[in-house]
């Protein structure tokens, strides 16, 4: 039998699973960059909108539209990736998923006041810096600490 340890904290599953996530900016009425940030469902932490690979959809196109259904936002999705942040997802199972996450700029056009998951999450549009400053990702922090547009 493991330690104790061992049994508090479940083996991840060792290949990491892949998600598309949005990273929703505009220009501010300054013209400076600001991004768009979310609250998880169930932790409340700020993150960007992502989901797995729907099917018959490309990467861009799904991180789109997770960004429509969790952010209630619509725009322009860039086709070239920004970068790749990995996390760990706890699973209903319990045991943690390695999860690797395609991140692709997504220029919003618009904002919605209504939204599949607008009562399950909160917004924030802040500049890259205190975005950056505000995610537990370590990656995601330095991706967003970079982002210019």
């Amino acid at each position: 039998m493991g330690k104790k340890s061992d049994r508090l904290r479940p083996e991840p599953d060792r290949e990491p699973r892949t998600q598309y996530a949005a990273l929703p900016w505009r220009k501010s009425g300054e013209g400076a960059v600001e991004v768009l940030l979310i609250t998880s469902r169930e932790s409340r932490r700020w993150v960007i909108p992502k989901g797995w690979p729907i099917k018959d959809m490309a990467p861009e196109a799904a991180a789109a539209q997770e960004a429509y259904e969790e952010a209630g936002v619509l725009g322009e999705p860039r086709h070239k990736q920004l970068g790749v942040y990995h996390y760990d997802k706890r699973l209903r199972s319990g045991r943690l998923q390695h999860v690797r996450v395609l991140v692709y700029p997504l220029k919003v056009t618009e904002a919605r006041d209504i939204w599949p998951e607008m009562a399950e999450r909160d917004r924030n549009w802040t500049s890259p810096a205190d975005a950056a400053s505000l995610v537990d990702e370590p990656e995601l922090k330095t991706l967003l600490a970079k982002f210019k547009s």
